[in-house]
């Protein structure tokens, strides 16, 4: 069978090969080829702690920032347009009706240096490393939250994983996984997935060594070892994540010098906004992502100033964002396991009048699907729910609530982080469902890892989210909706589906879509399933996201994008231009 085979070179200024120049490698070099520079730390800031750093229990953006720069899989995003590129894997074929996947790994590539070996010293990894990490993937574990992204499609997960319950994994691993030889491994699907390699660059694909999992076991949630450019060299809960420039890294840029160029990485866990901000002004950061809305314009205003003055303080990036905000509601348990409440509430908030008035116009509406702004998806051709009062209040009526008679006080619950803007929102939803359905909502802001926990454990009835794209796809989306991905005991945690929404049209259209290779067609479908959710209100969609961050003038190879996908393995400083 003729197979389509992809041999990609590294992007931008990036070419991957293995081994380093030794003029250029070490620490002390500050100009090197190409002009680029070396050293200095990135210093940014997050207002949320991260839950945990091991790759299978990374379900929020805080760690997933730390760790993909620690971690590598066999693929990786292009940061600047977030095409798939080689990184573990340098090359791959794939056959005819993308059921089957081979890859060959470079050569000389090292997890970095740790007690877990033997002798301190970080070892070569292959391709039985590969298969150790996916069959974790598709292990019974409750550090294991990517399951789903496995189960039904490759061949002989969902067979491994229930021989993994009874803690008697099945001999030889997983049927779908092939150890060809110490550099190349494959992948056998059951049924045809063009988009599985989109999901290789997701932290459920990562790869890390056993030795590591033996010695450390969940303490993994701080204890990283990988492949990538940096390694972490410090760990304070709630005060730092201090990264280190790994000497082993095998790649090189176009000019042969060994990456990175940075020294390292330092996060701060500054909570309020207005502090992160001031420390960028003074230049103790480097970046700031996310503003609250009142400061957007401050810096928008500086940076005319500055204009007129020939000045340039800092950079203001804004892209359009793979992201929805939402709320969410709990479908197995009343009163949200009515539709006409759900359609209610949908039809009782004016999501137009939150973006332009609360959100100054950063954002659209989220008035037609879950997925939000997508290249190639015609979202906004989903009709979705538009301010109507008195919709609401005739879909309230047919659930037996009319005027707000007889419905319970609810809580509205919401994550700390995000300035102002979360609590704004808020508010304004408990003011609008107030006025238009009569009924009482409550406010609860609770700490991040305590707000994911209950609303995946079912604890949460209604609450507010965000999900920002994994990978660049529709599917990355809609897989929080796929009934599938919900589990039958309601005590059990559902880590991706966590409104427990469950229909067999769109899980029917959704399995169609996934089979199709076609990207065209497959968007299509896609669109289709994702009006079936929106006809059922499995959702509440609030507004589509704008990604705003500012990064100072010195600092160099670091895009914008609509995932925030960072990758700071080729990120340098030049203060020459300060």
């Amino acid at each position: 069978m003729k197979k389509l085979i992809y041999l990609l070179i590294g992007a931008a200024v990036i070419l991957t090969s293995c081994g380093g120049n030794e003029n250029t490698k070490k620490d002390d070099a500050k100009v090197a080829k190409g002009s680029v520079k070396y050293g200095g730390v990135f210093k940014l800031n997050e207002t949320e702690d991260f839950r945990s750093l091991y790759p299978l229990n990374i379900t929020e953006v805080v760690a997933h920032r730390i760790t993909n720069q620690v971690y590598q899989g066999l693929l990786k995003l292009n940061q600047e347009d977030l095409t798939v590129l080689p990184s573990l894997a340098e090359k791959w074929e794939i056959n005819e009706d993308a059921t089957t996947f081979t890859f060959h790994l470079r050569k000389g590539v090292k997890f970095h240096d740790n007690q877990c070996f033997t002798d301190g010293k970080g070892r070569e990894l292959n391709a039985n490393d590969v298969k150790y990490c996916f069959e974790k993937a598709c292990e019974s574990s409750p550090e294991n939250q990517m399951f789903p992204f496995f189960k039904d499609r490759l061949k002989g997960a969902n067979e491994y994983y229930e021989s993994t319950i009874n803690k008697t994994p099945l001999a030889g691993g997983i049927e779908g996984i092939k150890v060809i030889d110490d550099y190349t491994i494959e992948f056998n699907l059951n049924y045809s997935f063009a988009g599985f390699l989109k999901i290789l660059s997701h932290p459920a694909c990562w790869v890390y060594p056993k030795e590591a999992f033996d010695m450390y076991g969940i303490d993994m949630r701080k204890n990283c070892v990988g492949t990538g450019p940096f390694r972490v060299k410090t760990i304070k809960e709630s005060e730092t994540v201090i990264l280190e420039r790994n000497p082993d890294y095998w790649e090189n840029d176009q000019y042969g010098n060994q990456l990175p160029y940075l020294d390292g990485i330092k996060f701060s866990f500054i909570k309020e906004k207005k502090a992160e901000l001031l420390e960028f002004r003074k230049g103790n950061l480097d970046m700031v992502y996310r503003l609250p809305l009142e400061m957007i314009k401050d810096v928008v205003g500086e940076l005319e100033d500055a204009k007129k003055g020939g000045n340039k303080p800092y950079v203001m990036q804004v892209v359009p964002a793979m992201s929805v905000v939402y709320l969410g509601m709990q479908h197995k348990l009343p009163p949200f396991d009515n539709v006409d409440v759900r359609k209610a509430f949908n039809y009782a908030i004016d999501k137009n009048s939150i973006v332009t008035y609360t959100l100054q116009g950063d954002g659209r509406p989220g008035v037609h699907g879950f997925v939000p702004p997508f290249k190639g998806y015609d979202y906004e051709s989903i009709e979705g729910y538009v301010f109507n009062p008195e919709k609401a209040k005739e879909h309230f009526k047919k659930a037996g609530y009319e005027n707000g008679k007889g419905f319970p006080e609810i809580t509205l619950q919401i994550n700390s982080g995000g300035g102002d803007r979360n609590v704004q929102i808020a508010e304004v939803v408990q003011k609008m469902l107030s006025e238009n359905l009569g009924v009482k909502i409550n406010i609860e802001q609770l700490q991040f890892p305590q707000h994911l926990d209950n609303l995946e454990t079912g604890k949460a009835l209604f609450w507010r989210s965000a999900w920002i794209a994994d990978y660049p796809d529709p599917e990355n989306f809609l897989s929080l909706l796929y009934g599938k991905n919900v589990p039958e005991d309601m005590s059990t945690n559902s880590y991706l589906n966590s409104v427990r929404y469950q229909s067999e049209a769109f899980d029917a259209k959704f399995n169609e879509a996934l089979r199709e290779v076609d990207e065209a067609k497959r968007y299509e479908l896609y669109k289709q399933a994702d009006q079936i959710a929106v006809d059922d209100a499995a959702t509440l969609p609030i507004f589509y996201d704008e990604n705003t961050r500012l990064i100072q003038v010195y600092v160099k190879n670091f895009p914008s994008n609509a995932m925030e996908y960072r990758d700071m393995t080729a990120v340098y400083f030049d203060k020459d231009e300060e």
